[in-house]
């Protein structure tokens, strides 16, 4: 049976391929352990202490599973920092976070460059890079003369993401670290996993296509390597290229977004589906923005039974649905999850009765948090154990609950609510669309008239 933890697992069975690079370079477990091993030992060296934290900006690459696997084993909370974000606003997340270490990539050359000379209270010697960076030391130097033996004091970091909500500065999703053994606190983790059926062991291999940076994308790749599955790196997700891999490395499972459903399907057209082989498929789980019906029902009629999806946040959450519930209960995305509630509530935190529309409320899931250095945004948001993201939504009788909307994004015309991601849904399934930005403006009349912005598929 396969072991619990990323470093227990590749120390028993240390020659499987744990890693294949967006490049193709294969890493056994024996081999993935070893550098991570010595980059938790570098970050020791390097000053870090349990507690601190540690910002990073990179691609879809074996050093970001090295940097996260590292912090997590000494205790340092890792912060990915998108990529696509200015100079200033890195600079901004880095300098809110209290980074002790900086590590980018030469990928990113201009926007490291317009970070650095932002930066305020890190220490310019600890910044690194991964390749030729000016003014940043090289990644070598972190784990250059560094023992690939576990380092001395292992205890549990945590990453800590930036999430913007709907207002402001982006806030740090700060949780208490605990003095607890890595893996087994992998072992608690990778309950979340077996909500959808998967399982440590066996034939696992799951495909990370979605970006690092983003919290879901790097929780569920690193519970794969916690469960002892391979994992298969997407540098840049393409939906032709998905499906080779799929096809090719007989995936089992992934963490996805409507977005990228749609464009598999406009990509491939039903007559050519048969191309590719995707009976492996077990769990092809989407979250992060609603999904238009006729894109769901679409995919769930290609690739069947492994269509799941559920709902959460980065603080927490949430729900979930099969196919087989979501076939009969359309636009829902289910209903909680063990150990989780949701409450619908008025603007005076009242339930309201089924049926009925008001503020989505999660309660509070594993562990609670802070918004690192806003305790009125972290207040605001919470009642009687529960928090909200702003969503506006229902549960109907059974207890599915149904997203409307933002509670921001939603406006009101004419006196009547309407909801924009219903009108992107309708509009995402035109033939020769490729995405799609609804919106409301001022008027004069009606108070608010609605707009969008078309992207062509090319």
């Amino acid at each position: 049976m396969t072991e619990l933890g990323f470093w227990r697992n590749a120390a028993s069975d240390p020659d499987r391929v744990a890693l294949i690079g967006a490049d193709g370079e294969l890493l056994t477990a024996g081999q993935l352990l070893a550098r991570s091993n010595q980059m938790a030992n570098g970050l020791v060296t390097a000053g870090l202490e349990p507690g601190d934290t540690m910002a990073v900006v990179q691609p879809n690459q074996i050093e970001m599973l090295e940097l996260y696997l590292a912090a997590l084993q000494v205790g340092v909370r890792i912060t990915p920092i998108n990529h696509h974000l200015a100079g200033p606003e890195i600079a901004y997340i880095v300098n809110d976070s209290d980074a002790k270490v900086l590590v980018g990539h030469e990928r990113f050359a201009d926007v490291m460059t317009s970070t650095r000379a932002e930066l305020t209270g890190l220490d310019t010697n600890r910044l690194f890079s991964v390749g030729s960076l000016d003014g940043f030391r090289d990644y070598a130097e972190l784990t250059d003369g560094q023992s690939s033996d576990a380092p001395a004091h292992r205890t549990t970091g945590m990453a800590m993401h930036y999430t913007s909500g709907t207002t402001g500065r982006p806030k740090g999703v700060k949780r208490t670290l605990h003095e607890i053994d890595p893996d087994d606190m992998a072992a608690l983790l990778t309950g979340f996993q077996a909500m959808f059926g998967i399982h440590p062991g066996g034939d696992g291999v799951y495909l990370s296509g979605s970006p690092l940076y983003h919290t879901a994308p790097l929780m569920w790749c690193g519970s794969a390597l916690h469960m002892g599955h391979r994992v298969v790196l997407m540098d840049k997700w393409e939906p032709i290229r998905m499906m080779e891999l799929i096809d090719a490395h007989h995936v089992t499972w992934s963490h996805m977004v409507p977005t990228q459903f749609h464009r598999i399907l406009s990509a491939v057209p039903a007559d050519e589906r048969s191309r590719y082989d995707v009976n492996s498929l077990q769990a092809m789980v989407h979250a992060a923005a609603p999904c238009p019906p006729e894109v769901k029902r679409e995919m769930i009629g290609w690739w069947g039974d492994a269509i799941l999806e559920y709902y959460a946040a980065t603080e927490g959450g949430g729900t979930i649905i099969t196919a087989a519930e979501w076939s009969d209960k359309p636009g829902s995305v289910g209903t909680p999850w063990p150990g989780s509630g949701v409450k619908i509530l008025d603007d005076d935190h009242q339930e309201v009765p089924a049926g009925t529309e008001g503020t989505v409320y999660m309660s509070l899931a594993l562990a609670d948090f802070e918004y690192k250095g806003d305790a009125a945004k972290t207040s605001d948001n919470r009642w009687n154990g529960f928090f909200t993201v702003g969503d506006w939504g229902l549960l109907d009788e059974d207890g599915y609950l149904y997203l409307l909307d933002r509670k921001s994004d939603m406006i009101i015309s004419g006196g009547v609510n309407i909801y924009l991601v219903e009108i992107e849904g309708v509009i995402i399934s035109a033939p020769g669309v490729d995405d799609v930005a609804v919106f409301g403006i001022p008027n004069a009349d009606w108070g608010e008239e609605i707009k969008a912005v078309v992207q062509k598929s090319t």
